[in-house]
């Protein structure tokens, strides 16, 4: 990424990111004239992200060079691709296909052993943080600023491997192999306990080959350290909101085993 201004092809992802809210209104749209429940967060969740990631991307932002960097760091490869996972952007796709060949083939990418191996939480993992390690542990941010298309090549690795990794938690849409709750908690942990460790080492000793001023070095360093961490509490919320609904739905079928519940109604838990 290149420290001090935006990256390069501002206007094309401005146009990619108002075209993908519109296609997702228009969708979202779809499903409730016909009847279908969709809630409107998750139509906030994907606006949200959309108008992070074109902020992050596009747009400026205060601080001195590396404080301006965390910032896009954030916002392109953390926050907004979190947004975008909790909108559940492949739910909504394949409910409004209709039966037939677009449909089937995105389904069979979805159910691919491809992407059942990419969403692997570890695996997702090590791409999203590794990335940021390699970025800030070698010289390649200082390359970066002098080679304007392998910046739009390291943004753009940052978008996928956010979104990857928000998938690969998450997993709230139609995957391969939904992995086990405490596999994708301890992921997420062991995620987040890196990104502080590679925080932290950025607040002592700026990336190689760069030259920043203390004073913004710290502010840079604490602003991915905290904003990170606001990041992971989200995921984590999202994790313990699929334990708490699992463990409503097996008490809920508990009684209807037999035992001293058995033939009474089924108190179903309220969305």
């Amino acid at each position: 990424m290149t420290a001090g201004h935006p990256p390069p092809l501002g206007p094309v992802v401005a146009l990619a990111g108002v075209l993908a809210g519109v296609a997702y209104t228009l969708a979202a749209g779809r499903l409730r004239r016909r009847g279908d429940g969709w809630p409107r967060r998750r139509d906030g969740a994907f606006g949200t992200g959309v108008a992070l990631l074109l902020w992050g991307w596009c747009g400026p932002l205060a601080g001195g060079p590396f404080t301006e960097h965390s910032a896009r760091h954030l916002l392109v490869g953390m926050a907004a691709p979190v947004l975008l996972v909790l909108a559940r952007p492949l739910t909504l796709t394949l409910r409004t296909l209709p039966p037939g060949g677009p449909r089937r083939a995105l389904l069979s990418v979805a159910h691919s052993r491809t992407a059942g191996w990419l969403l692997l939480p570890p695996l997702a993992a090590a791409l999203h943080i590794g990335g940021a390690w390699a970025l800030y542990g070698t010289g390649l941010m200082s390359v970066t600023h002098h080679h304007p298309p392998l910046d739009v090549l390291v943004h753009l690795h940052m978008v996928a491997a956010g979104l990857l990794f928000g998938f690969a938690v998450c997993q709230l849409d139609p995957v391969r192999r939904r992995r086990s709750l405490p596999l994708r908690a301890g992921t997420l942990l062991l995620a987040g306990a890196a990104h502080a460790v590679l925080a932290k080492g950025l607040y002592a000793a700026g990336p190689p080959g760069t030259a920043f001023t203390a004073d913004d070095l710290h502010t840079g360093a604490q602003l991915m350290y905290y904003g990170g961490d606001a990041v992971e509490l989200l995921l984590a919320a999202a994790l313990a909101a699929q334990w708490y609904a699992a463990t409503g739905r097996r008490h809920a079928r508990g009684p209807a085993r037999g035992g001293h519940g058995a033939g009474l109604p089924v108190q179903r838990p309220q969305a």
